[in-house]
């Protein structure tokens, strides 16, 4: 057993070395297929990511248009929605290692695809030219960078008037509820207001029927035309006239009167107030003066309340109230109480001068009839004496 073992595996090692000396003596053609370059990984990996066969029979002008194809869906100035810094970095370096690997196993055959591979590997890289503009406009570079620029003003205008759009959108969906509440109160202000439209109407029929409206003056006469004011509405003009001559009056009119009996009565108040006291007041017409003008101050923050709702009612603006203050009034008071003193002051001393002069007249008359008298018991006498 052992012998034929080691009679096999010589045998064997016999074959094996003339095998080798045949292949020693075949053709260079053969050697040199036999010894053909071996692709690493790296490089496997740079022809599958321009998505070429690995086995290195791609031309120059095929692993070009691979690297136009990929730098325009990955470029970062691409516009695409593919774009992606990282993985262009790597085609870029995957191009070069494959323009690289074919420079070196290419043979010069073709003096052709040698000089266009110098141009490629001399010249900035092709996708520069290609992508520089995102591919837009024509003519010159310069006129092509004016087109792009005006692309990208009205891309950006346009991306902020959709901004605005969605802002305003948001901002409406917010206000929604709001709206919704507001549309109901007014739909049910609506309703009661036309409610009570139909009531009036109803109330007007029903007054009309029962001859309530027989008695008014003028009944079945036509209105008197309106003509002293031609820029008026006649109709308007008419319908005022007629509610003024039956009594209404509107309501800021009615709290505009009210207001100045309100205001009259505040400032008789303090006139007679102040007019009762002494100048200069005591210690205790002082203490009745503070009272006085506490009761007053609570009397003018109502009424200013009135004034406030009077502005707002009041059809003219030149026609709207400042607030009362308090100071003013005392102040006003005050004045008009030293100017009733005066008065009264000059009104006695009048007063006085009349009286004297009536005294004067009176003693002057005395005289007179005094005189008179003594006359004639004198004549009177000298009558009896005769």
């Amino acid at each position: 057993m052992g012998c034929t073992s080691y009679l096999f595996c010589a045998r064997s090692n016999f074959y094996s070395g003339c095998l080798l000396l045949i292949l020693s003596r075949q053709s260079p053609s053969l050697r040199a297929l036999s010894s053909g370059p071996q692709i690493s990984r790296s490089l496997k990996e740079s022809y599958r990511l321009l998505q070429l066969p690995d086995e290195g029979h791609s031309s120059p002008v095929q692993v070009k248009e691979a690297y136009l194809r990929l730098a325009k869906l990955y470029h970062p100035d691409s516009g695409a929605p593919t774009a992606d810094p990282g993985l262009f970095s790597q085609v870029e370096e995957a191009y070069r290692a494959v323009l690289a690997h074919q420079s070196k196993t290419k043979k010069p055959d073709d003096g052709k695809e040698v000089e266009d591979e110098d141009k490629s590997r001399g010249t900035a890289l092709p996708h520069r030219h290609y992508l520089s503009y995102e591919g837009v406009g024509s003519g010159t570079p310069s006129q092509r960078e004016r087109q792009y620029q005006q692309i990208r003003v009205d891309r950006a205008s346009e991306q902020v008037l959709n901004y605005r759009q969605r802002e305003h959108e948001r901002a409406a969906a917010e206000e929604g509820a709001l709206v919704e509440r507001d549309i109901r109160q007014r739909s049910r202000k609506i309703k009661i207001t036309q409610a009570v439209e139909r009531l009036v109407e109803d109330l007007i029929q029903e007054s009309m029927a029962r001859g309530d409206f027989r008695n008014l003056s003028g009944a079945g006469k036509p209105l008197n035309k309106f003509e002293h004011n031609p820029y008026a509405d006649p109709m308007t003009h008419n319908l005022n006239r007629i509610l003024i001559d039956n009594g209404y009056q509107p309501a800021w009119v009615v709290t505009q009167r009210d207001i100045r009996e309100n205001t009259a009565h505040i400032r008789k108040r303090l006139l007679e107030g102040r007019v009762k006291l002494g100048d200069p007041m005591t210690p205790k017409e002082q203490s009745q003066w503070e009272q006085l003008c506490a009761s007053v101050e609570e009397e003018l923050v109502k009424l200013n309340k009135v004034v406030d709702n009077y502005n707002l009612i009041v059809p003219m603006l030149n026609m709207q109230m400042v607030h009362f203050s308090l100071s003013r009034e005392i102040e006003r008071a005050v004045k008009a109480a030293h100017q009733h003193r005066l008065e009264q002051q000059t009104e006695r001393e009048k007063e006085r001068e009349r009286e004297e002069e009536k005294k004067r007249a009176n003693a002057v008359t005395r005289q007179k009839n005094t005189k008179q008298g003594l006359m004639s018991w004198m004549k009177n006498m000298l009558r009896l004496e005769n």
